[in-house]
């Protein structure tokens, strides 16, 4: 008998382990959390904007030949430091130094011809005083003829008078009527001298006006000669290439020997930076982003060249024209860099981080929970049902917005877990975010506390959407 109440017992204890394995509850308890949590903490938050550029000199000079010819000569290549006025090329110039030697000639000409219209003025004008003092001989002579032939009138009429009352002889009133006749020869010969003078005087005025016309036709000739050897000088020197500033080569696009042809266009010879001690990146922003860049903001980036360096720089400019490729609207941000040790080259790809806002010590949350979302909040009446049909879409939409309402700094709501576990809006005020956490300016949460920022594998599932929904109990398991 005892041994039957051994076997009953121990097949009763058999039977309900059985029983407690086959049909026990495979729901939560109170240590499975439906729902992962993060914390409210305090730190810093550094917003920025991401874009890829290339590093270009703040000056870049394009040095071309304004002649056509051959090259000659080559005294600069690629890395040279140039001078400003430093000859970097020269083009054949023995045409141009013949015409330069003809020029001298024509010049040495115009200007002998001009020596020869100066001697005629000052012959001219000599024969001019000559005359101009046989003109004040003339009228002496001329008034003199008067004064003997008044006295000779005189004398005529005193004869006259004699001879008429029988005092004087007829012989001498005969004289003085000669006299008379002589002297007014005489004067009409003075009058007429004086007539002649006066002629030979306009023309040699004449003369004189026209020397002084060919002078002055003369220097007008040396002017234009002088134009044309001092253009023949221009070409000349142009001859030899030269470096309009001080910088380094950069880039060389002549060989020697090579003909250029400056017809159209001058070619360019070479690429000359100016300074590579300062250095600009010219770097593409989304139109999304492009608000949010001002001038002096901080700028951090690396290059392919030295990945494990980070070189620093702030923005200049934002420039107005916008590029549109493909439908994306970008904007050209120049980034100005300091390159001391001018470790960073032209042409360089630069992953740019610009710091468009930088906080300290602010009251922050993990953006998941900006984007987490509890079934019940999305399925209708809130009763636990699916949701219809185009929820998930509208969801997304909804997600989508409350990401650019943090973007924006406006408005927004987290989740924290109630008393009974399940999620309790919250309605916050963001600020600026880094992407991994954002700012709280105002709302119902202090330091510590903690919010939802996403469904637990162990406790919930999602639905299509992705939102976590309630768990489904297990099936008994069979042995």
């Amino acid at each position: 008998m005892r041994r039957a109440w051994l076997w009953l017992i121990g097949i009763l204890l058999v039977a309900g382990v059985a029983g407690y394995v086959l049909w026990k509850p495979t729901g939560s308890n109170a240590s499975d959390q439906a729902y992962r949590l993060g914390t409210v903490d305090r730190g810093s938050i550094t917003a920025s904007v991401r874009a890829t550029g290339t590093l270009n000199p703040v000056t870049t000079v394009l040095v071309g030949s304004q002649l056509s010819g051959q090259v000659v000569e080559i005294l600069a290549d690629y890395n040279t430091p140039v001078t400003q006025g430093q000859v970097v090329a020269r083009i054949y110039s023995e045409q141009i130094k013949s015409r330069r030697d003809a020029a001298l000639a024509d010049l040495a000409q115009a200007r002998a011809d001009l020596d020869t219209k100066r001697a005629q003025i000052d012959k001219a004008r000599s024969a001019l005083q000559r005359s101009e003092a046989q003109a004040d001989d003339l009228v002496a002579q001329r008034n003199r003829t008067q004064a003997q032939l008044d006295e000779a009138q005189r004398n005529f009429e005193r004869q006259t008078e004699l001879t008429a009352r029988a005092v004087g002889t007829q012989t001498a009133l005969e004289q003085a009527r000669t006299q008379v006749q002589i002297q007014t020869a005489n004067l009409a010969s003075a009058q007429a001298q004086i007539a002649s003078n006066r002629a030979e005087l306009e023309g040699l005025k004449a003369d004189l006006a026209l020397a002084e016309a060919g002078v002055k036709s003369a220097e007008a000739i040396i002017l234009q000669r002088q134009a044309k050897l001092r253009d023949i000088e221009i070409d000349l020197a142009r001859t030899e290439v030269k470096s309009p500033v001080d910088g380094v080569v950069i880039k060389r696009e002549v060989e020697l020997g090579q003909t250029v042809a400056a017809s159209l266009s001058a070619p360019t010879l070479f690429t000359i930076a100016q300074d590579l001690s300062q250095i600009d990146i010219y770097a593409n922003i989304d139109e999304a982003d492009v608000g949010r860049l001002k001038e002096g903001q901080k700028v951090s980036f690396t290059v392919n060249a030295y990945p494990n360096r980070t070189f620093e720089g702030s923005v200049r400019m934002v420039r107005l024209s916008a590029q549109t490729v493909q439908n994306v609207v970008t904007y050209t941000a120049v980034i100005g860099v300091r390159n001391r040790d001018q470790s960073l080259l032209p042409g360089m790809t630069a992953n740019l981080q610009i710091v468009t806002d930088e906080r300290e010590d602010v009251l922050r949350i993990p953006n998941a929970a900006l984007r987490f979302r509890p079934a019940i909040a999305v399925a209708g009446g809130g009763d636990g049902t699916a949701a219809p049909e185009g929820e998930p879409s509208r969801r997304r939409q909804r997600s989508q917005a409350d990401r650019a309402s943090v973007e924006e700094g406006t408005g927004a709501r987290i989740y924290r877990p109630g008393p009974d576990g399940s999620p309790q809006p919250v309605p916050v005020r963001l600020g600026v975010t880094d992407g991994a956490y954002t700012e709280i300016v105002r709302g119902q949460v202090q330091e510590g506390a903690a919010v939802i920022v996403g469904a637990s594998r162990a406790g919930a599932t999602e639905d299509a959407a992705g939102a976590p929904g309630t768990r489904r109990p297990r099936p008994p398991r069979m042995f």
